[in-house]
């Protein structure tokens, strides 16, 4: 049998999904199997390789899936992994580089990862580069863990809640698309080039492609130097200031979210670099994820909310945004938002003292229907990493004391404002005729009867679960009733009258 699926690996999948269910439905066992402890969790993900550590990072941002330790121990999980086989590595070269063009290769990568090893090379004696090898089989490996996991969660589906069932495939849907473009050396290229040209402006350094060089196995890049932008020692002892630099970042990614809707979504310590003139550099374009305007609008609003205090209006954001059920309860989840933005915004509390205080919280409110839309994971992810590089050098550094004032005051460009007064003045008569006409063309077809109203998938998908709970007691009392109808005919009358008084009382009942 295939490596891929032999017996010991799905074993092996099985258990650690298991355990994932386990955890979060805050069950000890199932049929006599206990989860997984922390250390046995993380080595368990480790030995099944990249597809499962790339999930484990993308989970460990739930803090209402884990407890503390299983979380602690999730954020260990590093793409470090030991460096191809010397027979890979070949195979891989020559497929890439049928005609070396570098002077000069490191045959020694300088990083291994779970998608790819970084070599250094030389195109000439001045020109150093970065060379990205795609390791071999990954693609077919990724793309075999995918379907293991889409078979496992089929059998576990029935066995979690409507809301946790659809986090749980968000999860694994998003994270399927995403892990199987980053296996594409082409894809990174392309988006690496998208990303550079749109954030030309930033005041972030971005490597530059060699495409002539590149292909879907190896990815031609300039060299940077720099440290990672969490060795604290090295970047502070080398005298540069980090807090712009981490304002940068932050300003960084909320023009990435809020305004043009294409982000970064691996912003890891390791993929930026800040270089010894002091210079932020941002690397590993395999995850980019664009925000969809729906999405954008309604981070608008929870930000305004959040902002304002108005936890109400919170709330309804989160509904928008697909966070919360569209059915959940406002003023439950409201007071909720705001015991967590006073821990969070309390100076006096120490960062592991808001952490505790925090999850004491989130114990109290297991039942309350909190979900994961597909487009919240990676915004959730990149917020998580964002605010744990800022802890790094800033004490107790949090979104809500340091990072929202910034995103607050970023709204009006994330609306489409101008820098100034009279160019917005002016960009709004420019779009002046299609607004009156759009207007003109509203009133015709609400005098003609046409106006057509859509409902927002999260609508529709709230209004489809409350039909379902409403039919689910007729087709029990309609399958009693036939089963009664059964039952006489086959001349057992006593248990006919009690299937019929079963599904009168299932209907009175409903």
């Amino acid at each position: 049998m295939n490596f891929l699926y032999s017996p010991y690996r799905l074993w092996s999948v099985f258990r650690l999904l298991l355990s994932f269910y386990l955890l979060i439905k805050k069950k000890s066992r199932f049929l006599g199997v206990a989860p997984l402890s922390p250390q046995k969790l993380t080595s368990t993900i480790a030995v099944l390789g990249a597809s499962f550590i790339k999930l484990a990072q993308v989970l460990a941002t739930r803090n209402d899936f884990f407890d503390p330790l299983y979380l602690n121990a999730l954020k260990t999980l590093h793409d470090d992994l030991p460096r191809m086989s010397e027979k890979e590595y070949e195979k891989v070269m020559a497929r890439a580089f049928p005609v070396l063009p570098f002077t000069r290769f490191n045959p020694i990568p300088i990083a291994s990862a779970s998608i790819g090893q970084v070599h250094e090379a030389w195109l000439d004696e001045d020109t150093k580069v970065a060379v990205k090898l795609r390791r071999e089989g990954i693609e077919k490996r990724v793309r075999a863990d995918i379907q293991i996991m889409s078979f496992f969660n089929v059998i576990f589906r029935p066995l979690f809640s409507h809301t946790t069932r659809h986090s749980v495939e968000s999860v694994i849907s998003e994270f399927s698309i995403m892990i199987v473009q980053e296996c594409s050396m082409n894809q990174e290229r392309a988006n690496l080039e998208k990303f550079s040209h749109m954030y030309a402006s930033s005041g972030v350094i971005f490597p530059v492609a060699y495409s002539q060089y590149s292909c879907d196995d190896a990815l031609v890049m300039s060299y940077h130097e720099g440290w990672r932008f969490d060795d604290r020692e090295s970047i502070i002892g080398s005298g540069i200031d980090i807090v712009p630099l981490i304002d940068k970042l932050v300003r960084f990614y909320t023009d990435q979210m809020l305004v043009r809707g294409y982000f970064h979504a691996d912003p890891h310590p390791g993929n930026l670099l800040v270089t010894p003139q002091g210079e932020l550099v941002l690397l590993d374009f395999g995850m980019v994820k664009r925000v969809p305007n729906s999405t954008r609008i309604a981070i608008i609003e929870l930000l305004r909310a959040a902002n304002e205090q108005d936890y109400e209006a919170y709330v309804s954001a989160s509904k928008r945004l697909g966070t919360v059920a569209y059915d959940a309860p406002v003023a439950e989840l409201a007071e909720f938002t705001q015991r967590m933005f006073e821990i969070f915004a309390n100076d006096t509390l120490d960062s592991s003292s808001m952490q505790e205080l925090a999850f004491q919280v989130l114990e109290q409110t297991r039942s309350l229907p909190f979900k994961l839309p597909q487009e919240a994971i990676y915004i959730l992810r990149v917020s998580a990493i964002v605010e744990g590089l800022g802890t790094t050098y800033i004490e107790n550094f949090n979104g809500i004391k340091d990072i929202l004032p910034i995103l607050q005051n970023n709204i009006p460009r994330a609306l489409g404002m101008k820098d100034s007064i009279i160019e917005s003045i002016f960009d709004e008569i420019k779009h002046l005729p299609d607004d009156l006409h759009a207007a003109r063309e509203t009133l015709r077809r609400a005098s003609r009867g046409e106006l057509v109203v859509e409902l927002s998938p999260l609508q529709l998908e709230s209004i489809g679960q409350n039909i379902q709970k409403a039919l689910r007691p007729i087709v029990v009392a309609l399958m009693l009733g036939l089963g009664a109808v059964g039952a006489w005919m086959a001349g057992i009358t006593e248990f006919s009258y009690a299937l019929l008084g079963a599904a009168v009382m299932r209907l009175w009942y409903r």
